[in-house]
């Protein structure tokens, strides 16, 4: 590749696009391009230790890609090398692990829904990512980003500065790699934060879809009522070409159902510039960090661009029910039994039980900051009907949605809710609806932090148009420096 002539650092899709075109760059190029810096950087220099898995066939992929390029109707994802999250299974020779030892040998038969569309569109599976063990589900003693499998994923911006898990979870490994520059873009996966809380913490854009919008199938579950994979990227445009390409209807996931009418294959129509002007958003103040006043700072003057870009901000107070909700668990424990039960004879474990005791036979290694979580669910009841569950699922949606995220946008006429990372995540995760977070700033230590847009189903559209608007006015994003650690 000749680095007088392309960029590497920073690159976007339309930039990536664009060389293809000029032919002052190819797939087997640019892929290359990663592999040496994930060697570099990620493996070597800061060992941000993201990707935990290389596809042995990406060269070989990229290789063909470039052979047929240029052939019937190639969109923007074509030989663009892509991260994904180690919970979404692959056919490429790389195991599905959550971060589990005991899902080492976890190798799949078929593809993710998420993983088969990306291949559709011209995408290379580039390498599977470090996690948050079961996807933070496992313990909460542990740091974010740590797994018993690959270790502790590091911040590219806080290398000996910022605790371990500052790095955010539970998709972690998408977070630091997408920011390190190791791939294009990156797929994370949602239950209530995980792909909010590392995509604020590493500066880069995250998207949490509406649930059903993206297929779950053949993705390890922690919660069928909140899981969602979704995009990650360094841009809002990238973000959005990338979920364009994962949505669909899948049979094998009903959810997916409700998104018919609903889904687009293509979101660039909503990169506007003026998307804020007009706009009403939302904020409750007592979700901003006012215990960390360089972070509210940083949030009250990212209050005053939306203002400035012609969106009126409404000081709000979203209700908020004082409940203790077990759904999570519940659902953990029906979705992976139903999981394992159809894993290969080489995964020693088929239940919840069965990876439990499994830890506890090496607990250092294993289970090093214990599996709290994992033991919650499986002394629940397995039983969809159970009334408990059945009680504690309905006053999640009601307290979230027609007492929670519906009233308050109704009342007020609202676009969408303003939060601070992902210090809003759970209200909209129990709805089922959808957020985009976008870099914001940084502290004078280069923590950064992120403006999170939220709003009702469906509504993906509309928030990328007001995060386009907020970003493009802003360009907060800074790359972070790993030659210098």
């Amino acid at each position: 590749m000749n680095t007088s002539t392309f960029q590497l650092i920073e690159a976007t899709i339309e930039d990536i696009q664009q060389a293809f075109r000029d032919h002052k760059l190819t797939s087997v190029e640019l892929t290359q391009a990663y592999l040496d810096r994930i060697e570099a950087y990620d493996q070597n220099g800061p060992t941000i230790n993201s990707v935990r898995a290389i596809n042995p066939d990406a060269l070989k992929i990229a290789a063909q890609l470039d052979k047929n390029r240029g052939q019937n109707d190639q969109g923007p994802l074509y030989g663009i090398p892509v991260l994904l999250k180690d919970n979404i299974e692959t056919t490429d020779s790389m195991p599905t692990t959550a971060g589990a030892i005991a899902l080492e040998h976890n190798f799949a038969t078929q593809d993710a829904f998420v993983a088969k569309q990306l291949r559709d569109a011209g995408a290379i599976i580039l390498g599977k990512v470090n996690l948050s063990e079961w996807a933070y589900f496992m313990s909460q003693d542990g740091p974010s980003g740590y797994s018993s499998l690959a270790g502790q994923v590091k911040n590219p911006y806080g290398i000996d500065v910022f605790k371990a898990e500052d790095v955010g979870g539970s998709s972690s490994g998408t977070g630091a790699a997408i920011a390190s520059n190791f791939a294009v873009v990156g797929v994370g996966t949602e239950t209530s934060g995980s792909i909010l809380s590392p995509s604020s913490a590493n500066s880069i854009v995250g998207i949490k879809p509406t649930v059903g919008l993206i297929s779950r199938s053949r993705i390890i579950p922690i919660a069928e009522s909140q899981d969602t994979a979704g995009p990650m990227a360094r841009t809002v445009a990238d973000a959005g070409i990338l979920l364009g390409a994962m949505t669909g209807v899948d049979e094998q996931d009903p959810a997916t159902l409700k998104s018919a009418g609903h889904a687009l294959t293509d979101y660039t129509p909503h990169l506007k510039k003026d998307g804020l002007k007009g706009a009403r958003i939302g904020v409750d103040l007592s979700f901003l960090n006012n215990e960390a006043p360089e972070e509210r700072a940083i949030m009250d003057a990212a209050m005053e661009e939306i203002k400035a870009l012609g969106a009126t901000v409404v000081e709000l107070t979203i209700p908020q029910k004082d409940f203790e909700s077990d759904v999570l668990w519940y659902e953990f424990k029906r979705g992976v039994n139903d999981y394992l039960a159809t894993t290969p004879d080489e995964v020693p474990v088929k239940s919840l039980a069965d990876v439990i005791a499994f830890n506890k036979q090496d607990p250092e290694r294993r289970m090093k900051f214990g599996q709290a979580e994992l033991e919650k669910a499986q002394g629940l009841s397995d039983d969809p009907n159970d009334a408990t569950y059945l009680e504690h699922r309905e006053t999640d949606w009601r307290s979230s949605t027609s007492e929670g995220i519906d009233l308050v946008m109704q009342e007020h006429q609202l676009d969408a809710l303003l939060f601070q990372n992902n210090r809003g995540a759970a209200m909209p995760a129990k709805a089922g609806y959808p957020s985009i977070t976008v870099p914001a700033g940084y502290t004078k230590s280069g923590h950064p932090v992120g403006v999170t847009f939220s709003a009702q189903a469906f509504s993906e559209a509309r928030l990328i148009e007001l995060a386009y608007s907020y970003e493009q006015a802003t360009k907060k994003r800074i790359a972070p420096d790993l030659e210098s650690d």
